[in-house]
């Protein structure tokens, strides 16, 4: 423990001010000796820290989203790679340099939190201890001691004897009751938290190792504060449980308006933003903007549930712009591409019907009677006689027949001419 405490020194003196002045705060509403005051400048100084690491919470939510978009790429050197692990490991690097991401950056706001919670654990067994920590003078200290939350002295952990918690002023009873309900609630909000990420949160269309592993931490991470949670101070307790809430009601927030693509948190947002464009024909706030301009951007490569959402805007007369904006269209002009892109559709173009010759000729003799009634004939005119009749003639003087004639007539139902021989005549 001393070595801990030396590492974490630099920590101890600011996180015991802290404290110190939270103290002052609501001490002099509850009284200065009370759990409340002590209780309540532990869970101000949770949130403050968490707000602190607000900066370090978006640049996790962005490396897990990297993270899980390469999952298909990571998964596809797995397979290649899978007999040379060296090989497997330099292209993964090689990845991760490319696309910019790091594996770690999912796990910087709990190593950003490890130096206060060591600090804080310090200042708490100095309590328990007798000893001054930090700017904690002898006369906090006497203060905090008399402290409790729910009969359980500030100081006192799951595993301490009857004479120390007697020695603080407890039965041990009330101590172990109120620690084992605390470790409970804090492994319950770790868990929920972990689950709701996992089931609401995750991209359902990848399968790959690392969700598998999530899945595993749900359940691993409890257990993990439970067994050690009876070595903790309830002041610790405290300083935990209200920081797993804190990630709780975080990430809830997260998932409920800027969900994961791909996953069922998405499906539900977009349906509710595509009722709210349809009942006010507009985007209102400036993030739905941010994510319809990230689907229009996508193009082919939006998945169902962005399919789905351009497609319901179209029904409701409605398209997207590239700046996340959308305008009223005709619905009868607005056609969907296969990839669900609103496009201005032209109207077919209808394709003449296909005629048979003898419907070609007639109607060509037709048009040049019918233009004959306007025009006046003179001696120099032919003779009204078709022109297909004279070929038609010769072709019966000679015993030959035109090439095609027969056959395209045959086909669409006209009366049959004269067959061409098998055989070339011998005469």
């Amino acid at each position: 423990m001393d070595t801990i405490a030396s590492l974490f020194s630099f920590i101890t003196t600011p996180v015991s001010w802290v404290i110190v002045q939270f103290h002052s705060v609501y001490g002099a509403i509850f009284g200065p000796d009370t759990g409340w005051a002590w209780g309540l400048s532990i869970v101000s100084l949770v949130i403050l820290i968490r707000i602190c690491l607000i900066p370090l919470f978006v640049k996790q939510i962005k490396s897990t989203r990297a993270m899980q978009t390469l999952q298909p790429e990571m998964k596809k050197i797995q397979e290649r790679y899978k007999n040379d692990k060296q090989r497997q490991s330099e292209e993964m690097m090689k990845l991760y340099k490319e696309t910019g991401t790091n594996p770690l950056s999912s796990c910087l706001p709990i190593l950003a939190q490890s130096p206060f919670f060591f600090a804080l654990y310090h200042v708490l067994n100095g309590i328990a201890t007798g000893d001054t920590i930090g700017v904690i003078n002898q006369s906090l200290l006497q203060s905090a001691q008399k402290a409790h939350i729910v009969g359980a002295p500030l100081a006192a952990k799951f595993t301490d004897s009857a004479s120390k918690v007697e020695a603080l002023g407890a039965s041990l009873t009330d101590v172990r009751v109120v620690t084992a309900i605390m470790i409970v609630l804090m492994s319950a909000s770790q868990f929920f938290t972990q689950r709701q990420l996992m089931t609401k949160n995750v991209d359902t269309t990848v399968k790959t190792p690392f969700m598998q592993q999530q899945k595993m931490l749900m359940y691993v991470f409890p257990v993990m504060f439970a067994v050690f949670g009876i070595n903790f101070p309830v002041g610790v307790l405290v300083y935990w449980l209200t920081t797993n809430v804190w990630t709780m009601g975080q990430q809830m927030y997260v998932i409920h308006n800027n969900p994961t693509p791909g996953s069922k948190a998405q499906a539900a947002y977009l349906d509710r933003l595509t009722k709210h464009i349809t009942q006010h024909d507009k985007v209102g706030r400036r993030r739905d903007r941010v994510i319809v301009k990230a689907i229009v951007a996508k193009g082919r490569d939006r998945n169902e549930f962005e399919r789905k959402f351009i497609n319901g805007l179209s029904k409701a007369g409605l398209v997207a712009q590239a700046d996340g904006t959308v305008i009223k269209g005709d619905t009868a002009a607005v056609a969907q591409t296969e990839d669900g892109t609103p496009t201005t559709a032209a109207p077919k173009r209808q394709q003449p019907k296909r005629q048979s010759k003898s419907q070609r000729q007639h109607g060509g003799a037709a048009g040049a009677k019918a233009a004959g009634e306007h025009e006046p004939k003179t001696s120099l005119s032919k003779s009204d006689e078709p022109q297909d009749a004279k070929p038609a003639a010769a072709a019966q003087k000679g015993g030959a027949k035109p090439a095609g004639g027969t056959r395209s007539k045959a086909q669409s139902g006209q009366r049959k001419g004269p067959q061409r021989p098998k055989s070339p005549s011998k005469k």
